[in-house]
């Protein structure tokens, strides 16, 4: 009899654990549809106005987090890419990539309040808030550079050579910050407060580094790696690559959930790789999320766990988006 129990055991366990294995971290909540063609890129949240900004462009569409529904538009730009939010003024910062320009607008009203031209920079892409020296920083993927902003003034103050082609950038709020450079497969160090890069890491062996995410409390940076098809994590302080995990193609966004423990490598091939950090040397892959093809843009709600993708359909075999196919995915936790 005891035999026989323990073999049932065994089978139940056998089978439970393919189960267990194929469990879904993350599915699919909704589809938010949004007017309008053009490319799209970069997505940003206001925690504080709980407001989801979304590239699209000539514009930035905007959403309201509490009913996942469109409430407004910043328009008539040339070519958007990034958007910052400055919560303590009461102001957005939008990187218009072709018209070489930071966008101005009130968070309140969507109002442009100015266009602001940067002097020695091409292509504004990548564009952020640091909150130790006030200042926004925008990241110029043409010129190899960085333009700096004082929201209250809205005057460029300064620019900071890079070194190589800039992607996303991350603040650690005490002063530092830290950007790829694509082309040189490296990361950069920049002290905010004398805008000068301090210091250069090879980031080997991720290749084509793209979007970066912080982990402050373990001192882990996320550097999703279009080349090799990874992400690794590095070591802030000594800029040491403490290991890679495999994602998926055309990677371009990544984000981390410090209470989750999570990490979303999104990538253009319609997976969103889901990791689980178990501590800050040891990270699995726990799913590989189906979203859509080129839905490679993507933002993180920390309030609900949420992620935000956006993407359009395209006529097949080329980068033309179909008219009035732009949407936003919502995925969440089951």
């Amino acid at each position: 009899m005891k035999k026989h129990i323990l073999i049932t055991l065994l089978l139940l366990t056998t089978s439970i654990i393919p189960q267990l294995s194929q469990a879904q971290t993350y599915v699919a909540d909704k589809t938010i549809a949004l007017p309008g063609d053009g490319g799209y890129d970069y997505l940003a949240i206001d925690k504080v106005n709980r407001r989801l900004y979304v590239s699209h462009g000539t514009s930035v569409h905007v959403i309201d987090l509490a009913t996942e529904q469109p409430v407004g538009m910043v328009n008539n730009m040339k070519g958007v890419h990034g958007i910052a939010i400055v919560n303590k003024l009461n102001r957005g910062f939008i990187s218009d990539g072709k018209a070489n320009a930071v966008v101005v607008f009130d968070l309140k009203t969507l109002k442009v309040i100015a266009t602001i031209p940067l002097t020695d920079a091409n292509g504004p892409d990548a564009i952020m808030y640091d909150p130790y020296s006030n200042r926004v920083f925008s990241f110029n993927g043409e010129s190899n550079n960085s333009s700096v902003i004082d929201p209250a003034t809205l005057k460029q103050v300064g620019t900071v050579a890079l070194g190589g082609a800039p992607e996303f950038a991350v603040t650690d709020g005490k002063g530092k910050i830290y950007n790829n450079l694509e082309d040189k497969s490296s990361l950069n160090v920049i002290d905010s407060k004398s805008q000068k890069v301090i210091k250069n890491y090879p980031l080997a062996p991720c290749g084509g580094p793209t979007g970066l995410a912080l982990d402050a409390t373990s001192q882990r940076l996320f550097t999703v790696c279009r080349e090799n098809k990874g992400v690794s994590v590095v070591d802030i302080n000594t800029g040491k690559v403490i290991t890679t995990l495999p994602i998926g193609a055309g990677v371009d966004a990544v984000a981390y959930d410090p209470q989750t423990k999570l990490i979303f490598c999104s990538c253009g091939d319609g997976t969103t790789t889901i990791i689980k950090q178990k501590s800050a040397d040891d990270y699995s892959v726990v799913q590989v999320l189906k979203t859509t093809d080129r839905a490679r843009t993507m933002a993180l709600d920390l309030q609900t766990h949420k992620i935000y993708l956006s993407v359009a359909q395209f006529e097949p075999g080329t980068r033309k988006a179909i008219p009035n196919t732009f949407k936003v995915l919502v995925f969440k936790q089951p």
